[in-house]
């Protein structure tokens, strides 16, 4: 028997057609990711606090992961349909676009937090890092802490956000952060997320 037979097939001819198929896997992945944490937390398998940071997160990372295949698929029902993909309770939940435990202003503000976290991360990791793309996040993400009141103000994460929106201030708008204040405001904010996801597990 030859062994041709048993040559790998390749899906892709060039780098751009393989980042194509990277894309849409990430989708699939966080609509499945989705799909099995709201099966998780109707069958009592995660905690409610659990479920609503986790699932607070794979929504943005739900909208990020669109953005590289929206040229493709207009919808994430288009997607699905194409590949005969059934996930109905994550559909459920994209659609709202909230986790199903929040009913109430804490809810909405762990929400909020775990959103922002993200979201100034994926920015700096982009490049993003000037005072107009990056203060307006920090301040947000201030703010919000503000209202939890869970959060004690002696939050190590609060006192690192107030720091870098004191750098911020002495910065104009087109200002830009160096290398090494990035690398060192990602890995307060990486470090803040952590501190913040113990307490809500404490709690």
């Amino acid at each position: 028997m030859s062994g041709n037979l048993y040559e790998e097939v390749r899906l892709y001819r060039t780098s751009r057609e393989r980042e194509n198929y990277d894309n849409l896997a990430d989708f699939y992945a966080v609509i499945n990711t989705i799909q099995c944490l709201d099966k998780a937390i109707i069958k009592d398998c995660v905690t409610p606090k659990e479920y609503t940071a986790a699932c607070s997160k794979l929504l943005v990372q739900f909208q990020a992961a669109f953005k590289q295949v929206q040229s493709e698929f207009s919808t994430v029902e288009e997607f699905m349909k194409r590949y005969r993909f059934d996930c109905p309770a994550a559909l459920v939940r994209i659609r709202e676009g909230k986790p199903i435990t929040m009913k109430d202003a804490k809810d909405k503000c762990i929400a909020d937090i775990t959103s922002l976290y993200i979201t100034i991360q994926d920015k700096l990791r982009l490049n993003y890092k000037s005072t107009d793309e990056i203060q307006p996040d920090l301040l947000a993400l201030q703010e919000t802490m503000n209202r939890l009141s869970i959060l004690p103000p002696e939050f190590e994460g609060k006192a690192k956000i107030h720091d870098w929106l004191g750098v911020f201030s002495n910065m104009s708008a087109s200002d830009e952060l160096t290398e090494a204040q990035v690398r060192q405001l990602i890995f307060d904010l990486e470090s803040g997320f952590s501190l913040f996801n113990k307490l809500l597990h404490d709690n």
